[in-house]
């Protein structure tokens, strides 16, 4: 598979989004989920995106870490080069979504999702979404310890806009190696930090690569033409989003979300399909 970077680590171009393993109503059970992130692996993925927060509710807070940790423990092949990235700072109060950006906080955060993950330092650890009760300053000199402190390899930040990416790198200095926003073909309002990560450096990962749950449907009605290219070059429509996706710039990787082994395939697939410029034109005009 085409080759990317984050920070200082080659990864694949297209990465696993192992959310939907953990957080999907009818959530696949854990013989399958463990088989996704295995036919990822065979498909040349090693970049899977988790969270400690990735769980039905607050009872299980961690079951999309621990997941993970079972399923490369499980594969029979190297797991060496993958790198997983995880985060903190969201928290859940049964299942809402709440937040802690506190630097005590993302250290107790870190810590668990160590032990969970079963490594000594974890391969890259973003900082989830800024907390409004925690200044970002504060919030970026937790992350930054973290990394003084060895328990974390690479930083990343995620749901973040220009200025805090600037207030990060002066803080987090070489360790930041990533931001986290959404961005997909009917979301478009993170491309202005995408080309700052390009000027800077860093790689941008997509969330929500396709544009929601009902990605097919939001794909047809908002952004027609990404169906017409497909119906042209006979593949998926997310297969022509993902290499749109990575189209966009050299720093991009995404990571679509799968629950099911074909899903990761198609998707990894997309690392080898080459649009022509008049394509791309059309794909970037929606």
């Amino acid at each position: 598979m085409q080759q990317r970077r984050i920070g200082n680590q080659t990864v694949s171009a297209i990465g696993l989004g192992a959310m939907p393993l953990s957080t999907k109503t009818d959530r696949p059970s854990r013989e399958d989920a463990v088989a996704t992130v295995h036919a990822a692996l065979d498909a040349g993925v090693t970049l899977i995106d988790t969270a400690d927060a990735y769980a039905a509710d607050e009872s299980e807070f961690g079951h999309n870490e621990s997941l993970v940790a079972e399923a490369l423990a499980s594969y029979g092949g190297d797991t060496s080069s993958v790198l997983v990235a995880t985060k903190g700072g969201h928290t859940r109060r049964g299942a809402d979504w709440e937040l802690d950006g506190s630097p005590a906080y993302l250290r107790r955060a870190c810590e668990d999702s160590l032990r969970r993950l079963g490594v000594d330092a974890i391969g890259l650890y973003q900082f989830h979404r800024p907390d409004p009760d925690t200044p970002w300053e504060e919030s970026m000199a937790g992350l930054r310890q973290l990394v003084d402190d060895g328990l974390v390899r690479l930083a990343g930040i995620s749901n973040a806009d220009i200025a805090q990416i600037d207030v990060a790198r002066s803080i987090v200095g070489p360790a930041l190696a990533s931001v986290q926003n959404q961005f997909s073909p009917g979301w478009r309002f993170s491309a202005d930090e995408l080309a700052h990560c390009e000027a800077h450096e860093l790689a941008f990962i997509p969330w929500s690569p396709f544009g929601g749950v009902s990605a097919a449907g939001s794909l047809q009605s908002t952004a027609p033409a990404f169906a017409e290219v497909a119906g042209e070059l006979g593949v998926s429509v997310y297969r022509v989003t993902l290499a749109w996706h990575l189209a966009q710039s050299e720093v991009v990787v995404p990571i679509p979300g799968a629950s099911r082994p074909a899903s990761i395939q198609d998707s990894a697939a997309a690392a080898d399909l080459q649009l022509t410029p008049e394509q791309l034109a059309r794909l970037d005009a929606v």
